[in-house]
């Protein structure tokens, strides 16, 4: 009996290791022909294509194909765009200031970056470029539109959109400039014991700055984080943003294709400064790093996310090169970024827990006008008065440090945001 145990368990042993050869004979077989297909294709278009294009070319025609069928994040860099890309993150250069993404296969403005050429042009988020000067964008990737936008300070550059809402397109006239972005601002809010803090981008020095914003304003009663029109920036970042309200738990994990390659970032008490009630301000042009932020304080509580659905950019890319003088590249999707409750940022964005609309805040016409009995004492006087003190604000530069009530009341968003802000101290107290 034992013999016959032994035999049968060597012979399905046997199988075992006969079934697993085969598997990689027919995966080494496989490969080996879709090589040689594509070997084929390449030696075919050397040989009769109508226009004699060298192999060189045909490669590198086939790389880009590659890389943008793959994602529109990953891309081939010949050593022009490898080039361009060193400029821009190691030294200045001229631009428009706009974060451009594909949607759908159109080429899609993301965000506009505050103070930038873009910005005061008037372009806006969710814009889809259909021609830069005269190029068409049709079937141009990502990289190659940037390449396009990106010129000389000084230098003028047409942008051909269509919005939302606008029956035909509308040409745009830019000016380059060196883009010099400040990311943070903090001001008190006009009539309020709250701290706005608006992020335009998330370079290095964004943690650190709302540290000591917050730190300056120790009798703050609630923050407003301003998060509209982000594109994104730095993970590092972002993480170390929300690690300032939030003591424990995972902020956001990164998954490649191997489970076992999965990178979680969590909280730690000692960097939170924090616990006062907390808005954050997104709408279409927040992305990226942006949404790790909403939507980490979304899932731990610690916030209430007000404004519109973000735009849905929750991918990791890499610079890999692909020549031994690292001056041709690839910028390869290898991971996606995944929110404390385990959903994915990917194409799906993050949803406010209350949707508002961007716009003028609602309020009753000539309400103004409208008083009691006993405030008809001098009230004309302290109404002259009250302008007068409204003309010197505009001339005085300390009221770019505060957001006045006319401001809320032009900016529907913000204006929720603040009600729902007295809410929560209500509910806290």
């Amino acid at each position: 009996m034992k013999k016959l145990f032994l035999v049968s368990s060597l012979l399905l042993l046997l199988s075992q290791s006969i079934i697993a050869k085969e598997e990689v004979k027919e995966t080494n077989q496989t490969r080996f022909e879709s090589l040689s297909k594509l070997t084929q294709v390449i030696g075919t278009v050397e040989k009769y294509y109508v226009d004699d294009v060298k192999l060189e070319e045909i490669v590198n025609k086939a790389l880009k194909g590659l890389m943008q069928e793959l994602d529109a994040h990953s891309t081939y860099l010949d050593k022009k765009s490898s080039k361009e890309m060193t400029i821009q993150t190691k030294g200045e250069f001229g631009g428009l200031g706009i974060t451009v993404g594909m949607r759908d296969g159109a080429l899609t403005v993301i965000s506009p970056i505050d103070d930038t050429p873009a910005f005061k042009a008037g372009v806006e988020a969710g814009d889809i470029i259909l021609k830069i000067d005269d190029n068409s964008t049709l079937n141009m990737t990502l990289d190659e539109a940037v390449s396009l936008m990106r010129g000389k300070p000084k230098t003028p550059i047409v942008l051909t959109i269509v919005r939302k809402g606008e029956n035909k397109p509308i040409k745009i006239d830019i000016e380059r400039d060196i883009i010099k972005i400040q990311s943070v601002f903090a001001k008190a809010i006009e009539g309020e014991d709250f701290l706005y803090l608006r992020v335009s981008s998330f370079d290095r020095k964004v943690t650190n700055a709302l540290k000591k914003a917050i730190k300056d304003k120790p009798k703050t009663k609630g923050v407003i984080l301003d998060l509209r029109n982000n594109p994104g920036g730095l993970l590092t970042q972002a993480i170390g943003v929300v690690d300032l309200f939030v003591d424990n738990g995972v902020i956001v994990s990164q998954k490649g294709r191997n489970i076992a390659d999965e990178e979680k970032f969590h909280a730690k008490p000692i960097n939170t400064i924090t616990d006062i009630p907390l808005v954050v301000l997104v709408n279409g042009g927040s992305a990226s790093a942006s949404e790790i932020v909403s939507g980490a304080l979304q899932d731990h509580k610690r916030a209430i996310v007000v404004g519109e659905k973000t735009f849905g950019k929750g991918s990791v890319q890499a610079v890999l090169p692909i020549t031994q003088d690292r001056k041709e590249n690839i910028k390869l999707t290898i991971a996606k970024y995944y929110l404390p409750s385990g959903r994915t940022i990917q194409a799906k964005g993050i949803t406010p827990d209350v949707i508002s609309y961007a716009g003028e805040a609602v309020a009753e016409k000539n309400s103004e006008f409208k008083i009691k009995e006993a405030d008809l004492k001098k009230h004309l006087e302290e109404e002259l008065d009250k302008d007068d003190v409204k003309k010197k604000e505009k001339k005085d530069p300390e009221t770019k440090k505060i957001v006045t009530k006319e401001d809320v009341a032009k900016d529907n968003q913000l204006n929720t945001g603040i009600g729902i802000l007295k809410s929560l101290i209500i509910v806290k107290n």
